[in-house]
């Protein structure tokens, strides 16, 4: 299963809120739900918060086998 537990850890890093994440960043709602609820994500959504955010993928999403 693929989660973005690292995404909420780097938000909160770089103290970024989910208002800011939205009205700053402009992030959708739906993307901000996707996110929240670890739906499924394009590459090219993957890629645009990795530049957003100057980091690694794994600082993004995490792969978790499921139990």
């Amino acid at each position: 299963m693929i989660t973005y537990d690292p995404l909420w850890k780097t938000l909160k890093e770089k103290g970024i809120t989910s208002y800011k994440l939205i009205n700053d960043y402009h992030v959708s709602h739906g993307m901000y739900d996707n996110l929240k609820h670890n739906r499924s994500i394009t590459m090219t959504t993957l890629n645009q918060l990795c530049e957003m955010f100057d980091c690694d993928i794994t600082d993004i999403i995490e792969y978790r086998k499921d139990s």
